[in-house]
């Protein structure tokens, strides 16, 4: 066996692993959950949104850290058209999906631009609602390990390069 066949491998197992722990009603509602409110984004476009009428001194930041995260997302999806990797078909998802492809996790693109870009204005919520919202989509048969880590490092990136852009310069609220 070569390296190349050892990772979807270890994919394989840790996904079959994690989505197990849905057996529990609670996990599974909570993986729901956050793959509902979690799709295209919203829950954090909305809570960038919010972020922006709350705190009018930094309303600037908050807007571009909305459009990093909103960025990160649209570039998630975009990959996933050149990559064109199946969702995995070896756990029963529950969940339905609006895409066909898995690399990267949509969701943990725009968690992770989330929680880089709100996490620095002091919104500490998010960081660990992120965690959980990119272990969910594992929970839930959706994706496989190396599409979550995509996902997570490219909206981590994202937000971390436009951090200048989104605390800085003209920020009139």
């Amino acid at each position: 066996m070569d390296h190349h066949d050892e990772r979807p491998d270890l994919d394989h197992r840790i996904l079959s692993a994690l989505h197990a722990r849905a057996a529990a009603p609670r996990v599974a509602a909570a993986a729901r959950t956050l793959s509902l409110v979690g799709e295209h984004g919203a829950l954090w476009l909305t809570a960038g949104l919010a972020g922006a009428a709350l705190d009018r001194e930094r309303r600037g930041a908050w807007l571009r850290g909305t459009a990093l995260t909103a960025g990160a997302h649209l570039a998630s999806t975009v990959l996933k058209r050149v990559v064109r990797r199946p969702r995995p078909g070896h756990v029963e998802p529950l969940v339905r999906t609006v895409g066909r492809h898995s690399f990267p996790s949509s969701h943990a693109t725009s968690a992770a631009a989330a929680a880089v870009a709100f996490g620095a204005l002091g919104a500490r919520v998010v960081p660990p609602l992120a965690a959980a919202m990119c272990l969910s989509r594992l929970v839930a048969g959706v994706h496989y390990p190396s599409d979550v880590a995509a996902g997570a490092a490219l909206g981590a990136v994202t937000a971390r390069l436009g951090a200048r852009w989104m605390t800085g310069g003209r920020d009139h609220g």
